[in-house]
């Protein structure tokens, strides 16, 4: 591995487990090479993102985005191996400067978050895992990814972007929408535990019911009823007491609105008020 984050540490931990030997790391963070070599004692630190080509035959590199270009133009490959970035944005294409002939390139990123640690070794078994780059190195790496228990799901070098943007909205997006429900609680007297008490259990039953019924059909709420009132109601609240939520409900509520139209709850002339009313928030 190149780099010594919680993405590493996780993927260290899990893949010896699954009996796959993770020889070396190279890290400039002391505090995080010591806790990686902690959690995975198989493995020894080596001085340099040039110096683990010598040592291995399949390269992780683990570092932030923006510092996958740099690392690749520090690291030689030699012929029959292969170099893997974990980046849910970038393609394989990112690590070509390493590359030499008879090399190969490829990118693998569970869908997983990595804020705690141990939940993220807990979750990897069961997770989703992108695969992409070249052909047979996909072909290893999809089997890596059952072997530590995940799902591995291939993506062509173009959908790349896409698939991480709609990660985002799925991960940091729905932490973002929690920060806007608890500013509206707020304005109800409740603090941020409160709210999540009361509307974590909603969200998690909304969840179930997109699985189990579609996105369509799972949309309840005053959208569904052509509600006008109230969600005039909501805004003029909003206005007062959350204000910085308020471009965020129209945002996600004329998705909302989108969806009971074609679901055929509401008609497109029962909704156009609703729409009037959102676009002059």
């Amino acid at each position: 591995f190149i780099g010594a984050g919680r993405v590493s540490c996780a993927l260290g931990v899990v893949f010896a487990r699954a009996g796959w030997p993770v020889a070396a790391i190279a890290s400039r963070d002391e505090t995080n090479r010591a806790r990686f070599l902690e959690l995975v004692p198989g493995a020894h630190a080596v001085p340099s993102v040039a110096a683990i080509a010598d040592d291995v035959d399949l390269v992780f590199v683990t570092v932030p985005d923006d510092a996958v270009a740099d690392v690749a133009a520090q690291l030689r490959l030699y012929a029959g191996q292969a170099a893997v970035h974990t980046s849910g944005a970038l393609d394989s294409s990112a690590l070509e400067p390493a590359r030499a002939a008879g090399t190969q390139g490829g990118s693998f990123h569970p869908m997983v978050a990595f804020a705690d640690q141990e939940a993220a070794v807990a979750a990897l078994p069961g997770a989703t895992v992108a695969v992409e780059g070249d052909e047979e190195l996909v072909v290893l790496l999809a089997q890596l990814a059952s072997d530590i228990g995940a799902q591995p799901v291939r993506l062509p070098p173009t959908g790349k972007t896409a698939y991480h943007a709609a990660a985002v909205l799925g991960g940091g997006g729905v932490i973002g929408l929690l920060d806007g429900v608890a500013e509206v609680a707020r304005g109800a007297g409740l603090d941020e535990a409160g709210a999540l008490a009361i509307y974590v259990p909603l969200i998690r039953q909304a969840l179930t019911n997109a699985e189990n019924m579609g996105i369509e059909n799972a949309l309840t709420g005053p959208f569904v009823r052509g509600d006008v009132g109230t969600i005039r109601g909501h805004l003029e609240a909003m206005r007062r007491l959350a204000p910085g939520a308020v471009e965020m409900y129209r945002a996600t509520a004329t998705r909302e609105l989108d969806l009971a139209v074609g679901r055929g709850a509401i008609t497109e002339e029962q909704a156009l008020p609703l729409r009037r009313l959102l676009e002059d928030g």
